[in-house]
């Protein structure tokens, strides 16, 4: 039981418990929590998607508002803890999503059974509709959750940066990767990192072009704009110039602990062949080589895009399973196979350039 001496009302009212009377969860603000950012620091499995920073850029850009249960008493040390945002707009009802817009978020308990628990408890609030959906993504193999189906399936891909640069550079694939950087380098392609305006508004005319390949619209410029703001230092967007200064391709790499995480990535397709991909990520490699990172994230990839994923397999980067795990059953998740998408992006192709950007910016605050 919780001592009512020591705890004010407000804490002993955002105190809730499991539905078989047994762990109790407490619900806290990670922006405005001292405790989150320091249980971050020291747990293992927490990410650059579980940092304030990038939770005050989803909840400035979109308005989601983050929430985080933990077993932990009101004013002691947090030693577990589960991130979500829920994702709520004019148009859509209230979901629980852990994370939008991140590849992967792992839910940061280490009992199985407070996990169960908590799930179970977030369950009866759908049913209670409070919300209309729970979606999670955990990275790796993670055992059936009742009352939890499967949603879209990726595979993320990691490079273990232990070893030393030359041995690193030995392990790309020689053909695909090796020569087409020697290419970018023989051919003189320029490369800028920082996070100034200019930087910025280069890369999303990159990420413009590349959508609209795609037929699909790009995110708010607003949305770089905040994660290179709130991140600091520890979000580098990377730009690959010909020898006439044009802009040939860009990444948006994000920095936490030991880690960098290859985010965004667009180009220019005229530029292809100078091997400009390979190029820019080989500089974020030795980049968090230099710094002390023991790991490359390159971030997840549909099953179905094969040819991104043997990309990446040419880095050496080893692959894990990322399977979004949704409740109810029935709810719906967003899919590229979706018809509906497929009709929309048929539309989305026929727009100029300024009606793609307004689509983006008003479409993404609902996507979650």
């Amino acid at each position: 039981m919780i001592s009512t001496e020591t705890q004010t009302p407000a804490d002993i009212s955002r105190y809730i418990q499991g539905v078989s009377g047994g762990a109790r969860f407490d619900r806290i603000d990670p922006l405005t929590d001292a405790r989150w950012p320091d249980f971050l620091q020291w747990h293992p499995r927490a990410t650059v998607f579980h940092s304030p920073s990038w939770l005050r850029a989803l909840n400035e850009t979109y308005g989601y508002r983050p929430i985080v249960y933990t077993t932990s008493l009101p004013g002691q040390p947090l030693r577990d803890g589960v991130v979500f945002c829920e994702v709520k707009t004019w148009l859509v009802r209230p979901r629980l999503v852990s994370l939008p817009f991140s590849d992967h978020a792992e839910p940061l308990i280490s009992n199985k059974e407070d996990l169960e628990e908590l799930l179970r408890l977030l369950g009866q609030g759908v049913a209670k509709r409070r919300w209309t959906s729970i979606e999670l993504r955990p990275l790796g193999s993670v055992s059936e959750w009742p009352e939890f189906r499967e949603g879209q399936q990726f595979v993320v891909h990691t490079l273990n940066l232990e070893p030393a640069l030359e041995a690193l550079f030995k392990g790309l694939n020689k053909d695909s990767t090796q020569r087409k950087i020697r290419r970018a380098a023989r051919l003189g392609l320029k490369y800028e990192e920082g996070q100034s305006e200019q930087l910025l508004e280069a890369f999303f005319r990159l990420v413009l072009m590349t959508r609209r390949r795609k037929a699909l619209p790009p995110p708010p410029i607003e949305w770089f704009r905040n994660v290179v703001r709130h991140l600091g230092d520890h979000a580098k967007i990377r730009i690959a110039r010909t020898v006439s200064g044009e802009a040939a391709g860009g990444i948006l790499t994000l920095s936490f602990k030991d880690s960098m995480v290859f985010k965004y990535g667009a180009s220019d397709v005229r530029f292809h062949s100078l091997g400009t991909m390979p190029f820019l990520l080989w500089q974020a490699i030795e980049d968090a080589k230099g710094m002390g990172a023991t790991t490359f994230d390159f971030g997840r990839s549909d099953v179905d895009h094969t040819g991104l994923i043997r990309f990446k397999d040419h880095f050496g980067a080893e692959r894990t399973p990322l399977r979004h795990k949704i409740h109810p059953a029935r709810s719906w998740e967003p899919r590229t196979r979706n018809w509906k998408l497929k009709v929309a992006s048929r539309v989305f192709g026929q727009l100029p350039d300024s009606a793609l950007i307004l689509a983006g910016r008003l479409i993404y605050p609902h996507i979650g």
